[in-house]
């Protein structure tokens, strides 16, 4: 036999690979994003890049952690509520169609209650004296930077809270945050005589 043969078929065979790889890994719009992401990596943040040089003198590179997440549940209204959280954030402009922050966006629930405010925060890896919390208005906002984690996160709060009230907890990951409304009395006025 000659080797054509062989050229012709195995030309045939590695076509044939190629187009079942193809369709074994067809990329939804998303995965593309994502993939596009990573060919990305001189444009991440220097404080999630690590470098280890190895013995044989060539250059390790680490990136992340990369963490994107996202909550659904039903509002009072019965429509659904969709929460992104994490250091990966998508967007609309197709040059740049996801951003990487250096810090993480934790989950965070907020539940309303008659007299007060709690806020959940899922923030694992740090140290409970890691954590900083801060009310200005309406608005807590959470900081926690450890060695190896950074969660940065501004929660609108539905209503005025009195932040000397404040007390938090920290256990197993999971920060929780309880807030006293203002009460806002009805002003009653005063009286004002006849002469």
């Amino acid at each position: 036999m000659s080797e054509d043969w062989f050229d012709e078929w195995f030309e045939k065979l590695e076509k044939d690979l190629r187009r079942m790889m193809r369709r074994a890994f067809s990329f939804s719009p998303l995965e593309e994003d994502f993939f596009n992401f990573f060919k990305r990596a001189e444009e991440f943040p220097k404080e999630l890049v690590r470098e280890e040089k190895l013995p044989d003198g060539s250059v390790r590179r680490e990136y992340g952690p990369f963490i994107y997440g996202y909550s659904v549940r039903i509002g009072p209204d019965g429509k659904p509520i969709i929460r992104e959280f994490g250091n990966v954030k998508r967007k609309v402009s197709p040059i740049k169609p996801v951003e990487v922050k250096e810090s993480t966006e934790p989950l965070v629930d907020v539940i309303t209650e008659d007299d007060k405010i709690k806020v959940i925060a899922e923030v694992p890896g740090v140290d409970k004296q890691d954590i900083k919390l801060n009310v200005v208005g309406k608005t807590l906002r959470i900081r926690a930077e450890s060695e190896r984690r950074k969660y940065s996160k501004d929660v609108e709060l539905p209503e005025e809270v009195d932040p000397k009230t404040a007390k938090a907890s920290y256990k197993n990951g999971i920060l929780e945050v309880t807030l006293s409304k203002i009460r806002k009395e009805e002003k009653k006025g005063e009286e004002i005589p006849v002469e």
